[in-house]
């Protein structure tokens, strides 16, 4: 078995250290910034879904990543938790066919949706603080070390035996050399708990829209994909999201807010999962869905380092 590098302590780094260990590997993570501090923990985070069509790697890794999640649901102090909600499209004229396998499907009526169309369902969300926890304290049962270290460049850390794996995040991009990548810059309002059940989520053509997540002990609500040429200063945005929200769901009117969270999701024209000619695995660019894909992203990086 290899000596494996991890550089990032994201939610795809740790699960792919995990998926190595797992599998028999000698693994070390480095990273610049402690695990809660990744920019995994602004994630929202929706399960189960991740937009992309039939033939799109997207698909096939969120399809092996969302009976993990299942199974993680079962246990609260993973941080995966099911919620039932409401998502409505203002982008089609009707639900992809892909919509009515999704657990409790209904198709909502005209006089529910505010999209064109709309489902509800019930879907497996992370609360994400206590999420990388468990994964973090996972990978320490299993032997992976997280080493918080600056890595300027990923060929530094060749060594004769070792295996490389670039899952730096919004980071990947500078470390590959790839000028594809781009941080697209979310925000998330963080609210008290409103005694809110249910989540509400809308797909729209904008830059911004209106999502309700709860979670335990409190409310996540967005959202934004903002370039890195916006210059909206984020408690703009915040505000722009609360008022939406509070539209949206009025009780969230006297819920008080705990904070602001703003993260960079690494956005590029298609994620990259392969072994350059340097021998490095990269696992990176998977813009606003990494945790939905990231166990199956997790098993490719395994048998790709194999």
């Amino acid at each position: 078995m290899s000596d494996v590098v991890v550089v990032g302590a994201g939610v795809i780094g740790l699960s792919s250290a995990i998926r190595l260990a797992e599998a028999g590997h000698r693994v070390r993570v480095l990273t610049d910034r402690a695990v809660e501090d990744t920019t995994s923990v602004a994630a929202g985070a929706m399960l189960g879904i991740s937009g992309a069509g039939p033939d799109d790697p997207l698909t096939t890794w969120t399809e092996r990543s969302t009976p993990v999640f299942e199974e993680l649901a079962d246990d609260p102090a993973t941080g995966i938790h099911r919620r039932h909600g409401r998502i409505h499209v203002d982008v089609a004229d009707e639900l992809p066919p892909w919509a009515r396998v999704l657990p409790d499907f209904r198709a909502l009526g005209p006089d529910e949706t505010r999209g064109r169309v709309g489902m509800a369902v019930t879907l497996p969300f992370a609360d994400m603080p206590t999420y990388l926890a468990h994964l973090a304290d996972r990978a320490a049962r299993l032997g992976v070390v997280v080493e918080q270290r600056h890595v300027a460049d990923l060929a530094d850390l060749a060594e004769p035996g070792r295996v490389v794996v670039n899952a730096a995040g919004s980071g990947a991009g500078v470390l590959a050399g790839d000028p594809t990548v781009t941080g697209v810059r979310g925000v998330h309002v963080v609210l008290a708990d409103a005694g809110i059940e249910e989540f509400s989520m809308e797909v729209v053509a904008t830059p911004r829209w209106t999502n309700v997540f709860p979670h335990p002990g409190r409310v996540v609500v967005g959202g934004a994909a903002l370039p890195p040429d916006d210059g909206t200063p984020d408690a703009q945005v915040a505000e722009e999201i609360l008022a939406r929200a509070i539209a949206v769901e009025p009780r969230l009117a006297d819920a008080r807010v705990l904070g602001r969270e703003v993260g960079w999701r690494p956005a590029r024209p298609s994620p990259r999962v392969e072994v350059d000619d340097r021998g490095v695995v990269h696992a990176y660019g998977h813009g606003g869905v990494g945790v939905t894909v990231s166990w199956g992203v997790a098993d490719e990086v395994v048998g790709l380092v194999a």
